[in-house]
């Protein structure tokens, strides 16, 4: 085996600057509400931050990306990419979810985790790779509307990215690797009924005649399972019928949360739906495809090298909407997204940007 070139070894002191630069930088990017469509101010500071490195960057509406200095269009290309969008702080909030709060290890902040860890890890080395001659490029992108699945985020800078061999995803996966991701599908159902007095034998009420189909949901079993994403998943999350209480309704509208795996596409899920179930159905959308990336591809075989383990993931992400191989991977806990009082340990972007470099090093070997 090939040893590693000089300028590819990480030493201490190197890792320690990355580390408290990629924290400064975080710190900042919390103290900044950038709520999905609304990430202008941390879109302005990542670029303030690449460029005090140097680093030429490019934008297009809240997303921000920049390519290596030594790129080649010849190369292979490596996308490093992670999200700067947050979801809004919910009220079981008792530390100020912009104040980024240091205390017992622990950096707080609404973002830190989900995904402000991945993106200054990510951005991290990004900078580590910048001026160094490789066999790849390397191309980071800090996408937008992430957390809403907004089609104003990465979807609309892919093109611009230049041919992408396999990306990096940075969410919070305790940099295990998710080497598949479900899919997601949200469902608009409509049960219709006849209006009626409740009072007297008449009408037909909508909310009876979607009892069927919702039990359909609940219980119905896909007859493919996936090896690593397991069975498709489909959970009514809302339901809305009735003005009053002396009036039958006509109609019951429903939403159907459809977390689909690598064994169908979205399509096929959704024929399977409709040939089954009497309501009307439509999907808002089937961008948001399920993915997979196989154990033998080199950058997973070095992250179970370093002694990773391997899983199919059950939340989306934007690795959906990328159409090339991508590895979802970041320090950080996804349970601890989405929560109150939400915290990244510091140490984990410290052993997170160790482990990006160790396990990219070795695809370099």
């Amino acid at each position: 085996m090939k040893l590693l070139e000089p300028h590819l070894l990480l030493e201490k002191q190197e890792l320690e600057k990355l580390t408290a630069d990629a924290l400064f930088l975080l710190k900042q990017l919390i103290s900044v509400p950038s709520f999905s469509k609304e990430e202008d101010k941390t879109a302005n500071l990542i670029e303030i931050f690449l460029h005090s490195k140097g680093i030429v960057t490019h934008r297009k509406l809240n997303n921000v990306w920049a390519v290596s200095k030594n790129y080649n269009e010849g190369k292979r290309s490596i996308l490093l990419n992670s999200h700067h969008d947050t979801v809004k702080p919910n009220i079981g909030y008792t530390l100020n979810p912009f104040e980024a709060i240091e205390k017992e290890g622990k950096l707080f902040g609404l973002g830190s985790n989900d995904a402000g860890a991945s993106l200054v890890s990510l951005l991290a080395v990004f900078v580590y790779y910048f001026d160094k001659e490789l066999p790849y490029n390397f191309v980071f992108a800090a996408s937008a509307e992430e957390e809403i699945s907004g089609k104003d985020g990465i979807e609309i800078i892919l093109s611009e990215l230049g041919k992408i061999d396999f990306a990096i995803v940075g969410e919070p996966t305790q940099m295990n690797l998710a080497i598949a991701e479900k899919g997601l599908m949200v469902l608009d159902c409509k049960s219709n009924g006849i209006a009626g007095h409740a009072a007297r034998e008449e009408g037909v009420s909508a909310i009876y005649n979607s009892l069927k189909d919702i039990q359909w949901f609940k219980t119905f079993q896909f007859p493919k399972i996936s090896e690593t994403l397991g069975s498709v998943k489909m959970t009514v999350t809302a339901i809305h019928s009735g003005a009053q209480h002396n009036v039958i309704p006509d109609v019951c509208e429903f939403v159907v949360d459809v977390r689909t795996t690598d064994v169908y596409t979205n399509h096929e899920v959704l024929d399977i739906i409709k040939e089954n179930v009497s309501c009307e159905v439509n999907a808002r959308s089937l961008r948001l495809n399920p993915s997979s990336i196989k154990k033998e591809h080199p950058i997973v075989k070095a992250g179970i090298q370093l002694g990773r383990k391997t899983y199919g993931s059950p939340t989306s992400s934007d690795k959906a909407l990328m159409p090339f191989q991508s590895l979802k991977m970041g320090p950080g806990d996804s349970a601890r997204s989405h929560t109150a009082d939400e915290f990244v340990y510091i140490d984990e972007i410290k052993e997170g940007i160790e482990l990006y470099i160790n396990i990219l090093n070795k695809i370099f070997k």
